[in-house]
């Protein structure tokens, strides 16, 4: 029984968007057979090109970054031609890059492999590799609440500044979560070279009041933690028993995205889904009111996009930011693309990203 309330929780939480010391050390993961290939349609094999995956530790948590392009940017400005910008992806909850790999390959090439394309997970939510652990520094972690939302802000702004170049030009990408975070970080390190900045279904406001938050704010904030005994004992699953359970979650996608089965396999972990969970509690009692002040001062930087039929971020909230906001790029999706669209349409999403920030980046 708490098994399948676990795979109906995943898969409502994923259709919907669930769903600093210096680094001491980094972990760059060697290529491996993907058990997911396959299984299914597969819109992964245009990702055929590995992503450099790393591992490493901001502000004492475990962090697993994706790169497409230079893997450090710092050495890169030194060579002739160095890149000017970075296309930054901050993910939704939960934060697994992963899932965002379709996109951001597609994003990659869409600009002739010119600009590097890197996501970094939230702070907890990947399974460290075996000489790792989910926490370096404990008291840090504690200290900072890197796993709750405004830890995962200054997450952000650490892993910022620790692997980007000040003088880099960002055009940054949220998804869910991720855009009210990218607001947050706009507004804590205004210096920072802000080109453009992609909010795509958006949850920046009234989250517990989205139909869906009002089903999953009693989960999340008082039942999370029924669900970390079956999460423990399916941890010890084989992977293809793993992957089996989440295609079973997903069998009634036709379109699925192969990339997000192994993704979604990695949360089969009681560390990552407790840190996902209490991120996602304080999202329900945070996520409040919309910050107009930021929006306003950036509005000439931000593209929002809403979903039609998005119920963490009902019609409402679309038509309420165009009337506050007449002058704002804030567009609404009319291809029926859902919430987490990263099951199913992110090569979609990347094409429209790129029409969207082309204008921005010719000329660099």
């Amino acid at each position: 029984m708490r098994s399948r309330l676990l795979l109906s929780l995943l898969n409502t939480r994923l259709n919907n968007g669930f769903v600093a010391r210096k680094d001491a050390k980094a972990f760059i993961a060697p290529g491996r057979a993907d058990p997911a290939k396959g299984m299914g349609s597969s819109k992964s094999e245009s990702c055929r090109e590995d992503a450099a995956v790393e591992y490493v530790y901001c502000k004492g948590a475990i962090t697993e970054l994706l790169k497409y392009g230079p893997r450090d940017l710092h050495a890169a400005a030194k060579t002739p031609n160095p890149p000017r910008v970075l296309i930054l992806v901050i993910p939704g909850n939960p934060g697994v890059v992963g899932f965002y790999k379709t996109f951001m390959w597609t994003l990659y090439q869409a600009f002739n492999q010119r600009y590097p394309v890197w996501s970094v997970s939230h702070a907890g939510h990947c399974v460290p590799p075996d000489t790792m652990d989910m926490v370096e520094d404990a008291s840090l972690a504690e200290t900072e609440d890197v796993f709750g939302l405004n830890g995962q802000i200054k997450h952000k702004l650490a892993f910022l500044s620790e692997h980007v170049p000040r003088d880099m030009h960002l055009v940054l990408v949220g998804h869910s979560i991720g855009c009210y975070i990218i607001l947050e970080i706009m507004k804590r390190d205004p210096e920072l070279k802000v080109m453009k900045s992609v909010m795509l279904f958006p949850t920046i406001e009234r989250m517990a009041h989205s139909p869906q938050g009002k089903f999953m704010t009693p989960v999340l904030c008082k039942l999370r933690y029924t669900a970390y005994l079956p999460v423990f004992l399916l941890s010890f699953l084989p992977e293809r028993l793993k992957f089996a359970l989440v295609q079973l979650a997903l069998r009634n996608m036709s379109s699925l995205d192969t990339i997000a089965i192994p993704a979604t396999a990695s949360l089969i972990n009681v560390d990552c889904v407790a840190n996902a969970m209490y991120m996602g509690s304080q999202e329900m009692g945070l996520v409040v009111e919309r910050n107009n002040a930021s929006i306003r001062q950036h509005l000439h930087k931000l593209i929002f996009y809403y979903g039609a039929t998005d119920s963490w971020c009902p019609l409402q909230y679309y038509y309420d930011m165009r009337r506050d906001f007449p002058d704002g790029d804030i567009r609404l999706c009319e291809r029926g693309y859902r919430h987490a669209f990263v099951l199913d349409a992110g090569e979609e999403m990347a094409n429209m990203t790129t029409e969207w920030i082309s204008d921005d980046l010719r000329g660099l």
